[in-house]
């Protein structure tokens, strides 16, 4: 199987080969023809899939080949995030893809001025990506109308309703046209999430690529049981291990990233924090090094890492076990991406034991036990 047997003009898979794309994934191979006729889709998949290269190449052809003779570009598609980490990503993936097109795209979200994000919009564009929150100020604002838009994609929508933004969705999608071409991708298939679907999309084509309870086969995944005050010293412990080169790791809270990067830098172990107090700058400066290895460890909190696209992380670190069995599953697909092996570690104190439980209820195993370790 090809791109080209996906019935994706040249342009498209030209770049994708320049990208050094070789094949598509199971949702490209399944999403890409069903959008490419016209159909609306709800798909469930984990990120690290190939999701976003699963709407954003048939969005980029229909674009393409409907192009009017307009003077500057009229705004057709929207594509809705819920972090502004993952908001980029999407936006650099239509320019790689759309490198030899003459579309336009930008992107807009929060934390940050939006003087450059409306002066590009006031130049013109045919795809826009969006945090809802941003979007709603714009709009009301009358720099942005969603009167055009033929195209509306909502990603992460699990995601979405745990950051609270239901309401602003139902507000956005009241703005849209009747007379859309919808795509819904969630990782996860709550009641919540099949209700906001079934408000959104008209006889969709359901797809999913893979159960969203059973972890990356590929991940090879352990806990350690120790007491919550011994979890940074064994956290240091851990990281002495030279072959945990590129390791992400995961708090429940904002304050307890600061914490861990705090001691881990004072023990020699370069790290950088990323979560919602943080500055766009400063956000971006620390994924920006973790891609590039200036950092070895990057502590994250669960709403943050959905903007996370980095290959070749050996190690997910749970140093607190989520709250949500779900969330686990997430965290753990960070590694293990693009057919490569990885590792997840997991440190449960006595507190967390139900959150245990909870996981090994979800994915139907139980992880293995590290039975000797400095502070067990």
């Amino acid at each position: 199987m090809t791109f080209s047997n996906l019935g994706l003009i040249a342009p498209l898979t030209d770049a994708l080969s320049r990208l050094g794309y070789k094949a598509p994934t199971k949702i490209q191979q399944e999403a890409i023809p069903v959008l490419l006729q016209g159909k609306d889709i709800f798909g469930c998949a984990r990120t690290g899939t190939g999701k976003t290269a699963s709407f954003a190449l048939p969005v980029l052809q229909l674009l393409e080949e409907n192009k009017g003779y307009e003077r500057k570009p009229v705004l057709k598609a929207l594509v809705l995030a819920p972090t502004r980490e993952l908001a980029q990503q999407i936006s650099a993936s239509f320019k790689d893809y759309g490198a030899n097109l003459s579309l336009q795209h930008t992107t807009v979200f929060g934390g940050v001025s939006q003087h450059a994000q409306v002066q590009a919009i006031r130049r013109g564009v045919d795809i826009l990506v969006a945090t809802p929150g941003r979007l709603l100020d714009l709009v009301g604002q009358k720099v942005i109308r969603l009167d055009d838009i033929a195209f509306f994609i909502l990603d992460e929508a699990d995601r979405m309703l745990d950051m609270g933004f239901i309401h602003d969705i139902r507000k956005i999608t009241g703005l849209l046209p009747e007379n859309r071409q919808s795509a819904f991708f969630s990782a996860t298939l709550t009641p919540e999430v099949m209700k906001l679907a079934g408000s959104m999309l008209n006889n969709p084509v359901s797809i999913n690529v893979v159960p969203p309870a059973n972890p990356a086969a590929a991940v090879q995944q352990s806990v350690y049981y120790v007491k919550r005050e011994n979890k940074r010293s064994l956290l240091k412990h851990v990281l002495n291990d030279p072959d945990i080169a590129h390791a992400l790791v995961f708090t429940r809270t904002k304050r307890g990233a600061d914490v861990v990067v705090r001691e881990l830098n004072r023990s020699g172990i370069r790290a950088s924090a990323i979560h919602g107090n943080k500055s766009q700058p400063a956000r971006e400066k620390a994924l920006d090094e973790f891609k590039n290895r200036k950092i070895r460890v990057l502590v994250a909190t669960d709403i943050a890492s959905r903007g996370i696209d980095v290959d070749r992380i050996s190690h997910v670190i749970n140093f607190e076990l989520p709250e949500v069995a779900e969330t686990y599953i997430h965290r753990i697909g960070r590694t293990a991406r693009a057919g490569n092996a990885g590792i997840a570690l997991s440190f449960c104190s006595a507190e967390e034991k139900l959150y245990l439980r909870d996981i090994s209820k979800l994915i139907r195993t139980n992880l293995d036990v590290v039975k000797v370790h400095p502070f067990i």
